[in-house]
């Protein structure tokens, strides 16, 4: 079960919260995953979403891929959520610490599943903690890059259909690192 740690609402009215818990048990219209460029969900969050929603989750990504080529920073993929309670999965592609400008990639690619979930007219989306896993990205860096990000597509954003956003994170390391930068 998922249990909410902390929550704001922002100037803009929308809610943030910070959730400790499993993302594929999230229930919201959306949720993030942290995939590759090529959409192959073979580890971390992504392979835990693919596994827990069913093959059709692959056959969708692999159908995007085919359809549009590789998934940037910026322009996140979608599918459906499978046998996952979440109606969608947006497919945003985190940077790889260590490859360069890894701070605006993180920034394009939090913004972008933003931008989706707004497409597709989604009310409530739940983000893990982007490239913090297996890509490396400092995770206390990342907490502060995307609760920035969030406010910051709001402010710029005031017609959005987004009411809530759950940052869910798994482990405890990785909570620490986000309420360090947790600012009420």
């Amino acid at each position: 079960m998922n249990t909410i740690l902390t929550q704001k609402i922002l100037s803009t009215g929308q809610s943030l919260q910070i959730v400790q818990g499993d993302i594929t048990t999230d229930e919201v219209d959306a949720i993030v995953n942290a995939a590759n460029e090529q959409l192959a969900h073979g580890g971390g969050v992504a392979w835990a979403i693919s596994k827990k929603g069913g093959p059709t989750i692959q056959k969708e990504s692999d159908e995007w891929i085919h359809k549009h080529g590789p998934v940037s920073h910026a322009h996140p993929a979608w599918t459906l959520g499978g046998l996952l309670p979440a109606k969608y999965i947006i497919h945003a592609v985190g940077p790889v610490w260590g490859d360069g400008d890894e701070d605006k990639k993180l920034s394009d690619a939090v913004t972008g599943s933003l931008c989706v979930a707004d497409e597709l007219k989604c009310q409530s989306i739940a983000l893990p903690a982007i490239s913090t896993g297996i890509f490396g990205f400092p995770k206390e860096r990342a907490a502060g890059i995307i609760f920035s990000v969030v406010e910051k597509y709001f402010s710029e954003n005031a017609t959005s259909g987004l009411k809530l956003v759950r940052v869910v994170l798994y482990d405890q390391s990785t909570i620490d690192a986000f309420m360090s930068k947790w600012t009420v």
